[in-house]
């Protein structure tokens, strides 16, 4: 099982050297991929430049989009993007996708909450598989979408699905799972991965999915106070008291040993890759981490 790391800029205090220092830190180490999520009403630095940077700043490792939301933007402009990015990094760009849930970000960009269906997170992917590969998309223009990813047809595409209707439209349009467990749990986990493996059989798919699990983390008793302020913060468009409930069961809490052991019952599941969320921007604990877990 391959292990992955988030740059947690979802944390306040990126500047250009802690995100650099990030980026090349997970390059310079163990870790497989490098990850990037998306808000636009926060205070994150924006996804799509952040990804094009880890790109430049990188070399080796998979950089991984967790995720975008696509049903909020042009697939066309996605597509262009997406592809300069797979151009910058040479080929080591995955596309995680979903319709997400902050009406706030819609509106924000003025994008159309009432298009959050997983039927245009569908067509819009398939839209952008269209480019990728070369195909016109708009009758008698003078040229096609470019520049053409460097991967062949384009980057992989993992659906960031979390319940049964969208795990099952995953089967149709996806290569994989870009799963998040809230509650850190194996169990939740393995249903995502058996809903997917199902739904994937039922639709007649060749091969297997990639299966990947990703959930927040803090260590030790000042981990955990770490991870609540950053939930806090972070899940500030949900009302406080479901917040403040769901705060004591969100997430992994606990010793470096007990994340080890969490990891090894997240392969059994079959999981092809982890991707941990940390919930600080303290380079020191992935620093550890890398020494303890490779």
């Amino acid at each position: 099982m391959r292990i992955g790391m988030t740059v947690p800029l979802m944390e306040p205090g990126f500047d250009r050297s802690l995100f650099e220092h990030w980026v090349k830190c997970i390059d310079e180490g163990p870790w497989h991929s490098l990850a990037l999520g998306e808000r636009i009403t926060f205070l994150n630095l924006e996804f799509m430049t952040s990804l094009s940077a880890a790109a430049a700043w990188t070399r080796r490792v998979e950089l991984i989009s967790t995720i975008s939301v696509l049903t909020m933007h042009n697939p066309v402009l996605m597509a262009k993007q997406f592809a300069t990015v797979d151009v910058i990094s040479d080929g080591r760009l995955s596309v995680g996708v979903g319709v997400g849930g902050r009406k706030e970000d819609y509106d924000a960009i003025g994008a159309d909450w009432k298009q959050r269906r997983l039927a245009v997170l569908e067509d819009r992917v398939n839209t952008m598989r269209r480019i990728w590969k070369g195909e016109q998309v708009l009758e008698n223009a003078k040229r096609i979408v470019e520049p053409l990813p460097v991967q062949p047809d384009g980057p992989q595409i993992l659906a960031g699905s979390i319940g049964p209707k969208s795990i099952q439209a995953a089967a149709r349009y996806a290569d994989g799972l870009s799963g998040f467990s809230f509650m850190a749990s194996l169990q939740e986990i393995e249903e995502a991965f058996t809903r997917l493996r199902d739904a994937w059989q039922a639709e007649g798919r060749a091969g297997k999915p990639r299966l990947i699990a990703s959930f927040w983390y803090g260590l030790g008793e000042e981990g955990k106070e770490k991870m609540q302020a950053h939930l806090t913060r972070y899940l500030n468009f949900m009302p406080q008291d479901l917040v403040d409930a769901m705060l004591p069961e969100t997430g992994f809490n606990g010793s470096v040993e007990e994340l080890q052991h969490f990891l090894s019952g997240i392969e059994a599941l079959g999981a092809d890759d982890v991707i941990l969320v940390p919930t600080c921007a303290d380079v020191a604990e992935i620093e550890m981490l890398a020494k303890v877990l490779f």
